[in-house]
């Protein structure tokens, strides 16, 4: 699969990263490639008086803030659109749009993604609570969740939207049956459902991809995950980090402490000058670096206030404002 006559960049480079130098590498290609292909991002990148050749590294490569998917097309070649995915929002708020123009890039990346952090697909039945996304067209969760839930395989996997008695049942029949399961949910909605149960659940998985879409009041991690550990018997909760602008996700298995495939980083920028980065341990504006995004932007400045650990995970620690990005990010500092 070729991207570029004058650079060449393929799906096996972006999803075959060996090192921290294979990775710098292929990184430092897609940018040169999307300055000379995205016309909005070249843009960018000239307001900002960034001369392509002197970018030796990660951190003199410009981000494009977020909210350029909301005001312009940020493609990087001429190719059809095959899918556009839309983010969230309320009567009147206008929504970002990620034009796809390869939609196997997107599969390949959520596929293998999970892959790498929970196994076999075929090995779990996965059940969707994911009402607010569902009840709308363009939604890149609801792509990547059916997609997953007809991978498993399992005659048992599917969605649900209101019919909470349905899946409470389900959920119990096979726990005790001993079948792995994966729930994912949107917050409000796992909320909603240990409401009307309480779980003791000994072979399934939470997976929150937050938010709580106006339903009910912002809560800090610590005290979310409580809730939800208590209500479904569970030790951990895990979450999704991922969003309509990227086309990768990371994983956290607990603890909110995520971390990210090979083909994704995450750098910390001062949340008071947007050019220069900060230090692990400290807070500040996550920049996201997703390689999958080869053919639209896969530098992104997002609205997210976090912070990376030595290891490369990363933590969300809150929002700039409200924006409507996807994620586990529903802390408000």
């Amino acid at each position: 699969m070729t991207f570029a006559k004058k650079i060449l960049i393929t799906a096996s480079d972006i999803f075959a990263i060996s090192s921290q130098k294979h990775f710098e590498k292929i990184a430092l290609k897609v940018f040169r490639f999307q300055y000379e292909n995205n016309l909005v991002y070249k843009e960018f990148c000239d307001f900002l008086k960034t001369d392509p050749h002197k970018v030796k590294s990660l951190q003199q490569i410009p981000f494009l803030p977020i909210q350029f998917f909301k005001s312009h097309q940020v493609v990087s070649n001429t190719n059809p659109i095959q899918e556009t995915f839309t983010s969230s929002g309320t009567t009147g708020m206008i929504t970002s749009k990620h034009l796809v123009t390869d939609v196997t890039l997107y599969e390949e990346s959520y596929r293998k993604g999970f892959s790498e952090f929970y196994g076999n697909i075929e090995d779990y039945v996965v059940l969707a609570l994911l009402p607010s996304y569902l009840e709308r067209e363009g939604s890149s969760l609801i792509y990547m969740v059916k997609d997953l839930i007809e991978l498993s395989n399992h005659p048992e996997s599917g969605f649900y939207l209101h019919n909470h008695d349905e899946l409470i049942a389900k959920l119990i029949a096979l726990d005790e049956a001993g079948q792995n399961v994966i729930l994912i949910g949107v917050t409000f909605a796992l909320l909603d459902l240990i409401e009307k149960h309480q779980f003791q659940l000994q072979h399934t998985i939470i997976m929150e991809t937050g938010g709580m879409k106006g339903k009910r009041k912002e809560m800090i991690r610590e005290e979310l995950h409580e809730q939800l550990c208590k209500g479904f018997g569970v030790s951990a909760i895990h979450s999704e980090y991922g969003m309509t602008e990227l086309l990768s996700q990371a994983y956290s298995l607990g603890n909110g402490v995520f971390e990210c495939p090979s083909w994704i980083q995450i750098l910390v920028r001062d949340t008071e000058d947007a050019l220069t980065y900060i230090q692990d341990g400290k807070t500040g504006g996550i920049n996201v670096i997703d390689l999958a995004n080869i053919n639209s932007c896969s530098f992104i400045a997002t609205q997210d206030l976090g912070k990376k650990n030595p290891n490369n995970s990363f933590e969300v620690l809150g929002r700039f404002d409200n924006s409507d990005i996807r994620g586990c990010n529903l802390m408000v500092l």
